[in-house]
């Protein structure tokens, strides 16, 4: 996991991933905010029929 220092050429969590880590799973939790978001929509718009 090391795409930050493969593509911009920097390390700032020093080559051990952490910073990757962190930016896939604010993207995975921004993802899944989205999906429940459409989801409740979906169905309360169910409810309303």
């Amino acid at each position: 996991m090391d795409f930050i220092e493969r593509i911009f050429g920097v390390a700032p969590d020093g080559g051990d991933g952490t910073t990757e880590i962190l930016y896939i799973a604010a993207v995975l939790a921004v993802l899944a905010m989205v999906i429940a978001g459409v989801w409740l929509r979906r169905r309360a718009a169910v409810r309303r029929r």
